[in-house]
């Protein structure tokens, strides 16, 4: 009777009655059928709902250790993932989710100054500065002699090129706050944080600002989501990146108030125009001070608002407050850590019940995320290894996986990253970065093959990126000045069309100051005071490893590299053609044998291995 009571509620629902001739009766009694084997299989609810009960002790396996240290950090060794599946599944996130030990702080090279702050918006707002008060940047204007504002337009062009280097620096100590694996979770929540709430250098322009935001993300970020998004809000970072300095009482800017919704909390559709207006009247006077927020009082509004239906004389705290009572807030929250962390696939009533669930654990992300990596729908057979690692994790876990201590310098882990889509603190929009199968294109998985090859046979004709200017204007510049050309020659514009070459010699007539000049000298300046990076290669000796392991045959190797770099199983074609692959290059079947001679011929096949498609999901 109860099966028959679940088969016709649920028909009622798609109206499987008497009017709907279009539908067979066989088609029908199918409908019915599946139904009623739904039922059978659990709960009478289990069809639209993810099953979020913890997974049993019992049920723990190397598997399932693997996939949770693909997916709540950045991949296990093989000795680590052993540890893990000695472990309970309690246990297991809770060693994913340990504080770290040490406290391992970034190294500043010293390069801010005195007057840097606030920095002007252009080259043009600086001078405009300089003539008007007769310093600007820290720097004095010369009171007579050519280019007397030659010193600030330098000055201008130092921080540019230095909080760039900085900003360079400050991604690779967090590849290797990655790398070193401290506390798993607690950076992988932050990456995700920093494409949810995406801020770019390119604006910010000030490496101290990204750093602090970064601090924020790994400190707060598996706390209240609703602690964390008022912090973000008041994020020197955010509020430059969203132009707070310009969100006054009297010239509302709707930035930051519509990506707050749009983006960070509620998603497209939740909200209307008028809502985003007073939204914004509520931020006025939000700005920053050097690394503090302050609120410029004079320029916030205080007067009566209407905002989400409601009436009242509301703070951006309040309007912060009244968006997390939302329940699509933590319905679009929850559902996209659920994407992130299980799987892209979600249903409409599962966003419902991920949202629930959301609110009542009070917007604690590391209890929600607790919640999920012990549930049995994180391990469902159809989630493992069907996820695209993103260009971080992929090289992350690929240096983890090598048992690197360090992250190598050559490759470039900032150029690699980017050319792969994802350049840390460079997010290309304020949505953040795509996810999934925006990851791959051919071109993509072409760059992912060469991220493997550099690591592996490091490329010679390799230069630092942090020692050479990304415009190459610039290195022409400095070699006329050396071929003893006057400064108006050697930076007369080159390659570029004849009536824009006009204009811009032009401009360089004005002998206050020259454009050209003080870019070039910005970077002489910034590379003599950014610390350079370790350019070290990868400290890495494959077949050490290989007999470490006790392995002997080419097929040995092969099935112990599976284990060690895939989530999911080579086919047996694949399998066999790679195994052949390496008797060929050593010539032996015999690890021992070729003792003397195999570590490039490993590499060649680990190369070829590291490049498949299957090595892409984790």
């Amino acid at each position: 009777g109860h099966l028959v009571d679940l088969g016709l509620s649920y028909a009622e629902k798609l109206r499987l009655n008497s009017h709907n001739t279009w539908m067979s009766w066989s088609m029908r009694r199918s409908i019915l059928v599946a139904l009623c084997t739904v039922a059978l299989s659990g709960s009478t609810m289990a069809w639209a709902e993810l099953d979020l009960r913890p997974i049993e002790a019992g049920e723990w396996s190397e598997d399932k250790a693997r996939h949770l240290a693909s997916r709540a950090g950045f991949g296990a060794t093989l000795p680590e993932l052993a540890s893990l599946s000695t472990m309970t599944p309690k246990q297991a996130v809770a060693y994913m989710m340990r504080t770290p030990s040490t406290a391992a702080e970034f190294e500043h090279s010293g390069i801010f100054d005195e007057g840097l702050d606030p920095f002007p918006a252009s080259r043009p707002a600086a001078t405009e500065l300089a003539k008007r008060q007769g310093h600007a940047l820290g720097v004095q204007v010369r009171p007579n002699g050519n280019r007397p504002m030659q010193g600030v337009v330098n000055k201008f062009f130092y921080w540019l090129r230095a909080s760039r280097l900085e900003t360079d620096r400050v991604a690779y100590w967090w590849a290797q706050q990655m790398l070193e694996h401290d506390a798993p979770l607690r950076e992988k929540v932050a990456l995700f944080w920093h494409g949810h709430f995406a801020t770019n250098e390119d604006k910010v322009r000030d490496y101290r600002k990204m750093h602090q935001q970064l601090l924020l993300f790994r400190s707060a970020g598996l706390g209240s989501f609703h602690e964390l998004t008022e912090a973000v809000a008041k994020d020197p970072a955010m509020l430059v990146f969203l132009d707070a300095g310009v969100n006054t009482k009297d010239s509302p800017n709707e930035n930051f108030a519509r990506e707050i919704m749009e983006l960070f909390t509620m998603g497209v559709g939740h909200y209307g125009e008028q809502d985003v207006r007073e939204a914004a009247r509520a931020f006025t006077g939000w700005n920053v001070s050097d690394l503090d927020f302050r609120l410029v009082t004079a320029d916030h509004d205080e007067s009566e608002k209407r905002f989400l239906g409601r009436n009242g004389k509301f703070s951006g705290e309040e309007i912060i407050a009244m968006i997390m009572a939302q329940p699509v807030t933590t319905e679009f929250i929850a559902s996209k850590l659920y994407r992130y962390f299980v799987s892209e696939e979600l249903t409409a009533a599962e966003e419902v019940q991920l949202g629930r669930l959301f609110r009542s654990l009070d917007l604690n992300v590391g209890d929600y995320l607790r919640t999920l990596l012990l549930s049995r729908d994180f391990y469902a057979e159809e989630h493992i290894g069907a996820r695209i690692k993103g260009p971080v994790e992929m090289m992350i876990s690929t240096y983890r996986r090598l048992q690197l201590d360090d992250v190598p310098g050559v490759p470039d882990f900032n150029r690699v990253s980017g050319a792969l889509g994802q350049r840390l603190m460079h997010p290309p929009t304020v949505a953040g970065w795509s996810r999934g199968t925006g990851w791959i294109t051919p071109s993509l998985l072409f760059e992912r093959g060469n991220f493997v090859l550099d690591l592996l046979f490091p490329d010679i004709g390799f230069v630092p990126p942090d020692r050479y200017p990304f415009t190459p204007e610039v290195v022409n510049v400095q070699d006329r000045l050396r071929q003893g050309m006057p400064i108006s020659e050697a930076t007369k514009p080159t390659g570029i069309a004849n009536e824009m070459a006009a204009s811009n010699m032009l401009a360089d007539r004005d002998e206050a100051f020259n454009t050209r000049l003080g870019s070039m000298r910005g970077w002489q300046m910034a590379i003599q005071r950014v610390k350079p990076l370790s350019r070290h290669t990868a400290q890495l000796n494959l077949l050490d490893q290989l007999q470490a392991a006790g392995l002997e045959t080419a097929e040995q190797v092969i099935h112990h590299w599976q284990a060690q770099f895939f989530h999911v199983t080579l086919d047996e074609n694949t399998t066999k053609a790679l195994i052949v692959r390496l008797i060929s290059e050593l010539g032996t079947d015999d690890l021992h044998a070729a003792a003397t001679y195999a570590e490039e011929p490993l590499r060649k096949v680990l190369h070829l291995m590291l490049s498949l498609p299957e090595y892409q999901l984790g």
